[in-house]
């Protein structure tokens, strides 16, 4: 996959996900393999009112290179704006989100609502492409709906308003994250455009992700929600597309360490007790399957120091060890035991 300056073979890239892939959690997935990796979706309409909250999402750090910042509107001349700002922060490139299902971002034609609105859709790229040098780059989805798929003409468009990359979920802005999705328009935007296409949507693990680039012939796979609850994915997709082997989970010791980093990053980037409040949504993910789980998470809700939440980390990881439970899912204790 190559995009201005960016050249990764069979890219394993990471997700823009709201409330999600902040600072954080994209240090946390960079250090397991992600090769590219972009902020939470930016509105534009905040950033030319000079949100500052708005602007904050912006922030990247040299570390995480290479790295996008994505902007999402329905507006052609307020994207435009928003990209001379995005623009000044010298990312590696600029995505534009033509893919959010939400409804309220979706219904004012922003995201995926500019699937029914492709005049503006052009409109929308042509902008952000005349507003900056960086590459250009666009997510969207196979359509509105099942009646609506045109996501050969979609690509085309893509192409010909000088965006250098396309990132296609493959559901309908109607399935939202339901059904399964359908891979199999891909190999046809493949014959229809030369610019590198990735695959996002139920990529959650090395066979699948091996399956859509045998199937499909994409450039690269992006990892979404399969990243929040096992960011060790990377690893193992990149692990078995470079050697067919599958490497095996990480065992409770290395889950509850790098849970203790993320935590740590949370509270270095965001301060206490901020970092330790908007953290605790990773809790399930990397907790698991482990013995007496609703009892641990409801003693890890009561703290908000982050000394005291290291001291009941550690004391668990060392109840468990001394139990003899090495793998989620295996036989062992209570959490006050």
């Amino acid at each position: 996959m190559r995009i201005g300056h960016i050249s990764i073979p069979k890219a394993v890239i990471l997700a823009p996900m709201e409330d999600v892939t902040d600072i954080p959690f994209r240090l946390i997935c960079k250090g397991l393999g992600a090769d590219l990796m972009y902020t939470e979706f930016v509105n534009s309409e905040g950033l030319v009112r000079k949100s500052g909250k708005t602007r904050s999402k912006m922030h990247f750090l040299e570390e995480e290179r290479p790295f996008g910042i994505q902007l999402y509107g329905g507006d052609d001349l307020s994207m435009e704006g928003a990209t001379v700002i995005a623009d000044a922060l010298r990312p590696d490139l600029i995505d534009i989100n033509c893919g959010c299902w939400v409804k309220k971002i979706a219904g004012r034609g922003a995201g995926a609502g500019l699937l029914r609105d492709l005049t503006m859709m052009r409109r929308v790229i042509e902008s952000v492409v005349r507003a900056t040098a960086l590459p250009v780059t666009v997510k969207t989805r196979l359509g509105w709906d099942e009646s609506s798929i045109r996501i050969v003409d979609v690509a085309r468009m893509v192409e010909d308003s000088g965006a250098r990359a396309l990132t296609i979920h493959c559901r309908t802005r109607a399935q939202g994250h339901q059904g399964d999705p359908d891979y199999t328009h891909i190999p046809a935007v493949k014959k229809a455009v030369s610019i590198p296409i990735i695959v996002n949507g139920g990529i959650d693990s090395p066979l699948r992700a091996e399956e859509v680039f045998s199937s499909t012939g994409c450039d690269g796979v992006m990892v979404a929600r399969g990243a929040v609850t096992n960011p060790w994915v990377f690893r193992e997709i990149k692990a078995y597309l470079a050697t067919g082997t599958v490497i095996p989970p990480p065992g409770i010791e290395e889950r509850i360490d790098t849970l203790l980093e993320h935590l740590r990053l949370s509270v270095l980037h965001k301060g206490a007790p901020k970092g330790i409040i908007e953290f605790r949504k990773h809790y399930a993910g990397y907790l698991r399957n482990i013995p007496g789980i609703a009892k641990i998470r409801h003693q890890l809700m009561q703290y908000s120091e982050h000394g005291q939440l290291v001291e009941y980390l550690l004391a668990l990881r060392e109840r468990l060890a001394r139990s003899g439970v090495t793998e989620p899912g295996g036989p062992g204790i209570l959490a006050g035991a």
